[in-house]
């Protein structure tokens, strides 16, 4: 169940996938489910880039690659330096944090389109959600409540929304692979229960392609920051 709703947040309820990468971090110890996810969700990547592929907002992508693969190399760093270190109250407290400010944005504009001016367009708030989706993937595979949060702040249309979302993790993924296999999270040990999880991954995968158009905008927006909310409170226990 935990790889299907991995499959599930790629294509059809965004923000779930936290409540995976939990329920993995309970079944496994924690750094055999951060190397374990990993091929996990490039199985599903591969499933959502296929549905979504005409869909990306390329503009965003290219904004915030840079800075997600600085943030990839800065949990790199960490995880090798400080390989017991805990961040997860850390991530908990600043997720929460960014939930309340999206609240309060859409409070502000429920009955009326965002203006343009409303729309994070600074390069400051992109290199800090980039930095933050890198580092916290590398760590955990948990920038998908970040990623939630910086779209929706960027009004993306819910295909739209899945469509970037999905180009922008499957590049992300590979792109951690090397430094996942230099620590070590990704091993010969692991590949076994990827080989038996991957297909119930991308069937979620599919199963989420059949039911998003089936889903409400404001429903879709509603429940992936009630999702990234409990997520982030749980990691507040870790």
């Amino acid at each position: 169940m935990a790889a299907f709703g991995q499959g599930l947040s790629k294509t059809g309820i965004a923000g779930i996938s936290i409540l995976s990468v939990a329920a993995f971090a309970n079944f496994l110890p924690s750094r055999m489910s951060v190397g374990v996810v990993l091929p996990i969700l490039i199985c599903c990547d591969l499933v959502a880039v296929l549905s979504y592929r005409r869909n990306a907002a390329w503009h965003h992508l290219i904004r915030l690659f840079p800075w997600a693969a600085i943030g990839v190399v800065l949990g790199y760093l960490l995880l090798r330096t400080f390989s017991q270190f805990n961040l997860s109250p850390l991530i908990g407290t600043i997720l929460i944090a960014l939930v309340g400010v999206q609240w309060w944005r859409r409070s502000k504009n429920t009955d009326k389109p965002a203006p343009d001016s409303d729309i994070p367009h600074s390069a400051v708030f992109i290199a800090v959600m980039g930095i933050a989706a890198g580092f916290t993937t590398m760590i955990a595979n948990a920038a998908g409540p970040i990623m939630v949060l910086y779209f929706l702040a960027s009004r993306l249309e819910k295909m739209e929304f899945m469509g970037t979302g999905a180009w922008f993790f499957m590049i992300l993924n590979w792109f951690k692979v090397p430094f996942s296999w230099s620590l070590h999270l990704i091993s010969l040990n692991s590949l076994p229960y990827d080989l038996w999880l991957a297909p119930c991954g991308m069937a979620g995968a599919l199963f989420g392609r059949l039911i998003i158009k089936y889903i409400n905008q404001t429903v879709f927006e509603t429940s992936a920051l009630v999702l990234t909310f409990l997520a982030s409170v749980r990691l507040l226990f870790e």
